[in-house]
């Protein structure tokens, strides 16, 4: 199993790029991650490692750039299962002096 892929831009690739050279690396990602995701290579959880950004910027760009955002079966579980955690607790927190035993 592959622990760590490595990619290696030469210097005189890199440096004709229209990236500042202390934002070269990040933007690789950034761009790799919404080329991958985009293409249905990747999840969005997958982007979002590849990236290293939070899931609020991901999102951002890809609105700014105009890629539809893909929904599948397990990322509308991880909603649901959310939904669920954040009712059970406001459930838990309204009714807690109702019930003796507190725990939810």
């Amino acid at each position: 199993m592959v622990e760590c892929i490595t990619i290696t831009v030469p210097k005189e690739v890199a440096e004709k790029l229209k990236i500042p050279p202390d934002e070269c690396e990040r933007r690789l990602r950034i761009e790799l991650a919404l080329r991958l995701y985009e293409k249905g290579i990747a999840t969005l959880g997958l982007a979002l490692k590849i990236a290293k950004i939070p899931l609020w910027e991901f999102l951002d760009i890809l609105e700014r750039e105009k890629i539809p955002r893909h929904y599948d079966e397990e990322e509308a579980f991880h909603d649901l299962k959310m939904v669920n955690k954040i009712e059970s607790g406001l459930k838990c927190e309204r009714f807690d002096n109702l019930f003796e035993n507190k725990s939810c």
